[in-house]
C-alpha cells in the first residue's frame, strides 16, 4: 500500500525504517532519503511506524487501521 503519494513511499518501506529505529515519519523519511511534502500522509505514516513497534503478537495483520476520534 502506498502511504505517501508525493514520495511514493510504501507501507513496507516505513516498516523497514521503523525496524532501523525510526520512531516518527520525519525520521523514517530521512532514512528513505526524502522528506514530507504536502503532509497529508503523516498521520497514516505514524500509525504504520507505531504498529511496527508493538509486540509481534499484537501487530495488526498487514494493514493499518486509523482510528479517528468520535464527535462529542
Amino acid at each position: 500500500m502506498i502511504v505517501c503519494v508525493c514520495n511514493a513511499i510504501r507501507e513496507e518501506d516505513l516498516r523497514a525504517a521503523a525496524r532501523k529505529g525510526a520512531t516518527c515519519p520525519i525520521d523514517a523519511y530521512a532514512l528513505l532519503d526524502c522528506e514530507p511534502l504536502c503532509g497529508c500522509c503523516l498521520d497514516g505514516a505514524q500509525e504504520v511506524i507505531d504498529d511496527e513497534h508493538v509486540a509481534p503478537a499484537r501487530r495488526k495483520s498487514g494493514s493499518v487501521v486509523i482510528n479517528f476520534p468520535r464527535a462529542a
